[in-house]
């Protein structure tokens, strides 16, 4: 194994982190000395700092691939950046870890490393394995930049690292995470790397249809199958022929519709509406939830063998909360998007408004963040967005975070109370609030509430409530 920073202090703490793991381990501190090493000896793992002063990590990686092209590389560095973490993942990097850094977590970057290697097999003579990876790394490097999915975080290179490995291949693709993390950019990604990217990618919402409009939707009707059918129409299963389709919030289909999807997913062919023919179907399914569909198996509310048919390969996004390394990245982005698209001149985010944004709690993740920054865009004057273009409920979070228990539970001692009407409006101030969180979307704001859709809509009759 070889290690490369330009501080020693650096390369004893790994040499101390992994002297467990039994390997020879030989150390450079620069690049280019790391270069004339791994002419010279065999080695099957580097652990290598990105900036040094000589060639940076990433140029170490490329020209590595061209004299060790069998060694891992774990990458390390203190200054990460999308750009770098995506180059590095292009050019093979294995591992991506920021400093500082756990122990356990070099140690374990370099024991898959490890089982890469001797879970490696011989390529056949007739594949270019340099050639095969290159590619493969150009097109994930264009699909991550092009479907705007961003994060330097350990868990967003473990997605970076998933969809890399699955997107060449036609397996059903669940996408797990709350609502908000980003599912459908990850679906692009995968499709958009993959060797159907140059035919459609269809997506459609599942809870967004009652059943039998999502079935037409799905699967096209022929004409006269239903008052209004006037002609043929074929069904985004059909439309994406060859590409990809993206089944978004697939845990709120009804149990009928679960057992139609399945037969189609099975058999590899569909039967419109009104049709008495079959046509067969060349699509990847990517399916995506917010849901615990586990749990609304062992409810009964999701079909068991279904699951196993779209959960072939699972990726599960991690809420933004999990990731806050990735917010500075995040609001820094959508920043130069919305200021350039409105056309003002602002460059950066004060430090104060920094440390209040990685310090909330983000419930609704990586939308609200941008919902945040395209609002602070909207109303800055200055070139430096500023605390007092961020919302109230990130400036004062105390005054958000509900009524306080005493103030709650206390009855007035010297006149009556109305229990009704003060459960009445906490419930209607509460619904209001996750109909705002969910852009009025009813399934969502239902979820997130932990009610039905029919009783959140049950609900807004009684109170009165209408969702504008």
């Amino acid at each position: 194994m070889l290690v490369v920073d330009d501080e020693p202090n650096i390369i004893e703490v790994i040499k101390l982190a992994i002297q467990e793991e039994d390997v020879e381990v030989l150390t450079a501190g620069r690049g280019r000395n790391a270069l004339n090493i791994l002419r010279e000896r065999e080695v099957d793992v580097v652990i290598s700092d990105i900036r040094m002063p000589d060639i940076s990590g990433v140029e170490l990686l490329r020209e590595a691939g061209k004299i060790a092209p069998d060694a891992a590389f774990i990458m390390i560095t203190a200054f990460s950046t999308p750009e770098t973490a995506i180059e590095a993942l292009q050019h093979g990097a294995c591992d991506y870890i920021t400093k500082p850094f756990r122990i356990d977590d070099l140690r374990n970057a370099l024991r898959r490393a490890l089982e890469r290697k001797r879970a490696s097999q011989a390529p056949s003579p007739s594949v270019d394995p340099a050639n095969l990876e290159a590619q493969q790394g150009r097109k994930l490097f264009h699909a991550l930049h092009g479907s705007l999915v961003v994060g330097v975080s350990p868990k967003m290179m473990e997605v970076y690292q998933t969809i890399g490995a699955v997107a060449m291949g036609d397996s059903t693709v669940l996408i797990t995470g709350e609502s908000g993390t980003g599912k459908e950019l990850v679906a692009r990604a995968i499709h958009e790397a993959s060797k159907r990217r140059d035919k459609p990618f269809i997506s459609i919402n599942c809870g967004a249809f009652p059943e039998t409009l999502l079935e037409s939707e799905l699967f096209g009707y022929m004409k006269g199958a239903f008052t209004g059918a006037t002609a043929n129409k074929k069904g985004l299963f059909e439309a994406a022929g060859g590409g990809s389709i993206f089944l978004d919030e697939i845990g709120e289909m009804t149990p009928v519709m679960q057992v139609k999807l399945l037969r189609v997913l099975q058999e590899r062919c569909l039967r419109p509406l009104g049709g008495t023919s079959e046509i067969p179907i060349d699509v990847r399914v990517i399916a995506a939830t917010n849901r615990d569909l586990l749990a609304d198996i062992r409810d009964g509310a999701f079909r068991d063998d279904l699951y196993y048919r779209i959960a072939v390969i699972t990726i599960h996004l991690p809420a933004l909360r999990e990731r806050s390394e990735d917010i500075g990245l995040l609001a820094g982005f959508f920043l130069r998007n919305y200021a350039e698209k409105s056309g003002k001149m602002i460059t950066g985010i004060s430090q104060e408004v920094m440390r209040r944004l990685e310090s909330y709690n983000w419930p609704g993740n990586i939308r609200q963040l941008e919902n945040v920054i395209e609002r602070a865009v909207a109303l800055e004057t200055e070139n430096e967005i500023q605390p007092e273009r961020l919302p109230d409920f990130i400036c004062f979070p105390e005054k958000f975070n509900g009524v306080s228990e005493e103030k709650l539970f206390t009855l007035p001692t010297d006149e009556p109370f109305d229990l009704e009407a003060f459960l009445g409006r906490v419930e209607s101030s509460l619904i209001r609030q996750a109909l705002r969180q969910s852009d009025g979307n009813q399934t969502l704001a239902a979820q997130r509430l932990n009610i039905t859709k029919g009783s959140l809509r049950h609900r807004l009759n009684i109170l009165g409530i209408r969702n504008e």
